[in-house]
């Protein structure tokens, strides 16, 4: 129960908080909230801007009937996932994709080999990631790099797009041992904006992982829902300390990474990570940083 005393703070907070991790619906996956209703709702928080993702389509040109018809002051952004329905690790898609706005490539998702290795040997692993409400054809697993560790040729090209565009890149929930060597070839083909999300949940990563990762320049972003409660709940305050040490706060943003039935909305997820960082004794400045600035400054946001 959040105490009545920070409530005024917690708002204050939210005004101009950026959450770059959103997945409403319409999805295969079942969701709680569609995505005008988490739009409007993001706006009535006061929240500088959004982003929609979606882990089988791209979501940009919702974004323009979003930003174009709404009328609303917080501005939603789109992205695309490298999964199976846009054909894996495809060029064509990404090119497409971000030359209709898309602010953020993710690598595969729930199609990464990594993911699907951890699905078939992990009971708990499965029962906390949604499952598809229709059967779909077996996926594809997709990996960054080849036998011999080096990144692939359409990899290399997706990141030659993603720099031509100045847009950013996640590694998606492919294994720690497939990142390094994919933002060292990202670094060398001039993609700017790296980050990887959730290190140390389906990627494997360590905190010393993080620290290195942050050395390279690749920013970190913690999912919400893995530190509040919520079905997909894992981490203690005192692991969320660890992973804001182990990367330094100037490096280190939140993202919601809400949506899903029987979950708080995205908008409650991100009012809950404040209480949890003022809980863990953090000022405004650092918090504002980690829930605002940080993520704006990856997407460019003016």
């Amino acid at each position: 129960m959040t105490e009545e005393s920070i409530i005024p703070r917690i708002d204050a907070l939210m005004t101009g908080a950026v959450d770059l991790h959103l997945h409403p619906g319409p999805s295969l996956h079942p969701r709680k909230v569609d995505h005008f209703e988490v739009a409007r709702a993001a706006d009535a928080a006061g929240m500088r801007a959004i982003l929609l993702k979606d882990h089988y389509y791209p979501t940009m040109p919702i974004v323009r009937l979003i930003n174009d018809n709404l009328g609303l002051q917080t501005r939603v952004l789109g992205a695309i996932v490298l999964n199976n329905p846009v054909g894996g690790l495809n060029p064509s898609a990404v090119d497409y994709a971000l030359k209709q706005g898309a602010k953020i490539v993710w690598m595969a998702t729930a199609h990464a080999k990594n993911h699907l290795d951890h699905e078939a040997k992990e009971a708990d692993f499965k029962n906390k990631f949604p499952v598809n409400s229709k059967k779909t054809v077996e996926a594809i697993p997709a990996t960054l790099i080849d036998d011999k560790g080096v990144v692939r040729d359409e990899v290399k090209l997706i990141l030659d797009l993603i720099a031509e565009a100045d847009a950013c890149v996640s590694a998606g929930h492919h294994h720690i041992s497939e990142c390094f060597p994919f933002y060292e070839e990202a670094k060398a083909r001039g993609v700017r904006r790296l980050f990887l999300n959730h290190p140390t949940y389906v990627n494997e990563g360590t905190f010393q992982d993080i620290t290195a990762l942050v050395n390279m320049g690749v920013k970190m972003e913690h999912s919400i829902c893995m530190f509040v409660p919520s079905t997909f709940h894992l981490f203690d305050d005192d692991h969320l300390r660890a992973a804001i040490d182990a990367a330094g706060v100037e490096n280190t943003f939140f993202g919601s990474d809400l949506g899903q039935k029987n979950n708080p909305t995205p908008v409650e997820g991100m009012r809950q990570i404040i209480e949890v960082l003022i809980r863990l004794g953090y000022d405004d400045d650092a918090i504002r940083l980690m829930t605002s600035t940080n993520a704006a400054e990856l997407v460019g946001l003016e």
